[in-house]
């Protein structure tokens, strides 16, 4: 497995170290090692069952590993209490899983489960970044399969992650509401201090939106390295 070399300004915020999950005597993740940079969008490609997904699960803890670790900023997560790991390292899923209610409701939301309030002007600036500038009022079933991604990305950001993970996040949109999502997912990456890991099964996506890729068989980490580099292989 080879690693693309990083400016020196950047560091490492997420390390997995000999990270595996075994579950019913098969190993979905084995032995994963990979280093994470601040400010980056890498990559997770793969066939279906791959473990790319099961990888991602395992970086906040949804699921728990069976063998090695994560390090954030240099802390084994398995000191971090799970909610506040989780609010860290937020995920967006396949399918926008929204509560009932208002766009603003649901961004509010995880505020206030840690006791703050999101106020109307955060809401409205978080709107306008995922491009859904008055839409606070809006009834979540009201929306389009691409606006209900755009308020689930702006519902994790509400918690003011350090990175978001996000699996298969367009899977389930037409072309255009994908090819949109994947404009906001890199304009978000190019214009702010987020970090992002991002699990596809679209290769051609991986190359228009990451800075580099991971590709995974079998549960392994078989490649790591640019995105034009470890797709070209």
């Amino acid at each position: 497995m080879s690693d693309a070399a990083h400016p020196a300004d950047l560091r490492v915020i997420l390390r997995t170290e000999r990270l595996g999950r075994v579950a019913d005597g098969v190993a979905i993740v084995n032995d994963v090692s990979l280093d994470v940079y601040r400010g980056e969008l890498l990559g997770l490609v793969g066939a279906s069952g791959s473990g790319k997904s099961s990888l991602l699960r395992l970086l906040n803890r949804l699921d728990e590993p069976t063998s090695g670790t994560v390090y954030l900023d240099g802390v084994d997560y398995k000191t971090i209490p799970p909610r506040e790991l989780r609010c860290r390292l937020g995920m967006v899923t396949q399918r926008a899983y929204l509560f009932p209610g208002t766009v603003a409701s649901n961004l509010q939301f995880g505020p206030q489960q840690r006791g703050e309030v999101l106020t109307q002007e955060k809401v409205h600036e978080l709107l306008q970044r995922v491009g859904l500038d008055g839409f606070a009022d809006r009834d979540v079933t009201n929306l389009s399969g691409g606006e209900q991604q755009r308020v689930s990305l702006a519902r994790a950001l509400a918690n003011e992650p350090e990175m978001l993970l996000l699996d298969e996040p367009t899977s389930a949109l037409d072309e255009d509401a994908k090819l949109g999502v994947e404009q906001l997912i890199r304009d978000l990456a190019t214009a702010t201090a987020w970090t992002f890991v991002l699990v596809t099964h679209d290769r051609e996506q991986a190359r228009r939106i990451c800075d580099r890729v991971g590709a995974m068989e079998k549960g392994r980490l078989i490649h790591m390295g640019k995105a034009t580099e470890v797709l070209r292989a």
